[in-house]
């Protein structure tokens, strides 16, 4: 009896993988094919274009154009290399301050928020993920850079001035409040919202067996977070924490309301700088000749450092899976 049932199920099943492809199948597996396709023809041109426009900036510069720090428009002098450094710097500083607190606040709802307080406090994260870019620059410019200025860069250069290293780093020669901190404190508000929800949707996923299971033989809320939660969580949390860095090297309006967009190399982070997306914002509108190849060509260069943050991503992923 069990030999003839057997039989039946794979006779079934060989029916089922004969049986006949509808049109609507063939429809659907042609739309997504398409789909995937399309994908990839508007990646491949719109780094065709890039390359196409910025072409004439990398043959009249050559690889001085990513080394120098000229941009005189005037004379047609053009040079990447401060608004690199503004661009990663910014973002690094968003990462340092962004990714503790959005893990924090990510455990908090979690594991230590009660439950009247865990909606209300994840609708205001989920919130200000709307806000609008410009809108975070308008109030970084007009509310957060003149408080910033009174009660943080003049009192820390005051007492830095004089100091090695620190007296470089954290004096500000125009204590105007804008700078490559400030924007990097706007960029670090602007991730966290990103951050932090995917972060906690991937917390909250995790079997709450394995937890039960943690406190069960005497761990701490630290210990099951350190030992659980972030092991089991890690490759999301750090493709979480890539979403927000692409985020952060791309913003274009809030950066270029906060952060000067001064032309100069500076050890100090309180000092104004610019970056690629903030240059191309500002001048491309009124952009030509040379001028316009080399926005092109800076756009060219922040896909090919987005690209590398993604490889990165991978490869650390990658590590993390093999642990």
């Amino acid at each position: 009896m069990a030999a003839l049932v057997e039989k039946s199920d794979v006779t079934r099943t060989a029916s089922i993988r004969r049986s006949p492809e509808f049109p609507s199948d063939r429809v659907f597996r042609a739309a997504s094919f398409a789909s995937a396709i399309l994908v990839l023809l508007v990646l491949v041109g719109i780094i065709g274009a890039m390359i196409y426009g910025g072409w004439p900036a990398f043959r009249e510069f050559g690889p001085g154009f990513i080394t120098s720090s000229v941009w005189n428009v005037q004379n047609d002098e053009y040079g990447a290399w401060v608004a690199i450094v503004g661009t990663l710097t910014s973002a690094l500083i968003a990462l340092v301050i962004g990714v503790p607190i959005s893990l924090g606040i990510a455990i908090f709802l979690t594991q230590l928020a009660p439950g009247w307080m865990r909606r209300p406090v994840a609708t205001t994260i989920e919130l200000l993920a709307a806000v609008p870019s410009i809108i975070y620059g308008m109030w970084g410019l007009f509310v957060f850079a003149p408080l910033f200025a009174r009660f943080v860069q003049i009192p820390v250069s005051s007492l830095v001035e004089g100091i090695p290293i620190l007296g470089t780093i954290f004096y500000a020669r125009v204590p105007s409040g804008v700078g490559i901190l400030t924007a990097g404190i706007i960029l670090a508000i602007m991730i966290i919202p990103f951050i932090a929800s995917v972060a906690r949707d991937i917390l909250e996923q995790i079997p709450t067996v394995l937890r039960e299971s943690a406190y069960g033989i005497g761990c701490t809320t630290w210990e099951v977070v350190r030992h659980v939660l972030m092991p089991q969580a890690g490759v999301s949390i750090i493709g979480a924490i890539m979403l927000g860095l692409g985020r952060a090297l791309g913003e274009t309006m809030a950066v270029t309301f906060v952060i000067g967009n001064a032309n100069r190399l500076s050890l100090s982070i309180f000092d104004p700088g610019s970056t690629i997306a903030s240059r191309i914002a500002n001048e491309f509108n009124e952009a030509i000749g040379l001028q316009l190849n080399a926005l092109a060509a800076l756009g060219c260069i922040l896909f090919i450092v987005t690209f590398a943050v993604l490889v990165v991503a991978r490869l650390l992923v990658a590590r993390v899976q093999r642990i």
